[in-house]
């Protein structure tokens, strides 16, 4: 299996420098507990971290995954969060983070919660900020966002009225796309679709917004 053969390659150079799982995590800034999934197969590390990785042991990615993950080109691997890329004078690419489901009190681009890496196109200047991105799940948002699309995220607190936001409600790990409107204390999470009811965010069903929506790439079904 794939996942095997990474994980007994990262344990094997972990161990041939003689260090901890700590303190490897400490190295990589990531958590004890992920260098544990890494190694027993649990997880399998993101691009991103398959190089900091490599460059950390002073060997190429395929190394590490025994050539098995992709062509094993190392020019093909979105190396870590908002990279930018030059695309001539009017355009920049840059790998984002595409996030699934958010672990309760970690950084919304902890590597337990990346998914994968997508790449975007904007015109210059690229937004500023913390950027990820999420995959549209359901209806609710059509015509404007489709079930499917790729969402490019700007991590902030809070947005103006009538903007969509990524709100993460009453504990779920996954966040929804929604128009806030402010009614007095309460925050309601509008739907563009009609068909669709609102969400109420209060007391007894807090949420909080995680960033704006910036950016949507249309999905192709």
């Amino acid at each position: 299996m794939v996942e095997n053969s990474i994980a007994s390659q990262i344990k094997k150079l972990r161990n041939s420098r003689g260090w901890t799982q700590s303190q490897l995590a400490d190295k990589l800034s990531v958590s004890k507990q992920t260098i544990s999934n890494w190694e027993t197969g649990i997880k399998v590390p993101r691009m991103g971290s398959l190089q900091k990785l490599a460059d950390l042991f002073n060997v190429k990615i395929g190394e590490i995954t025994n050539a098995s993950i992709g062509d094993n080109d190392d020019s093909n691997i979105k190396k870590s969060t908002n990279i930018i890329y030059p695309l001539g004078d009017k355009f920049q690419r840059v790998s984002i983070p595409l996030i699934g489901e958010i672990a309760c009190g970690d950084p919304i681009t902890a590597e337990e919660n990346i998914e994968d890496y997508v790449e975007e196109i904007f015109e210059r200047p690229v937004p500023k900020g913390n950027l990820f991105a999420l995959r549209c799940k359901g209806k609710s948002m059509e015509p404007t966002i489709h079930d499917g699309s790729i969402v490019t995220i700007r991590e902030q607190p809070t947005v103006e009225d009538g903007e969509i936001a990524a709100v993460l409600v009453d504990g779920d790990n996954e966040a929804t796309l929604k128009r806030v409107k402010r009614q007095g204390n309460l925050i309601m999470l509008m739907p563009d679709n009609k068909e669709y009811d609102p969400i109420i965010l209060d007391k007894d069903n807090p949420g909080r917004i995680i960033g704006k929506a910036i950016h949507v790439s249309w999905s192709i079904k």
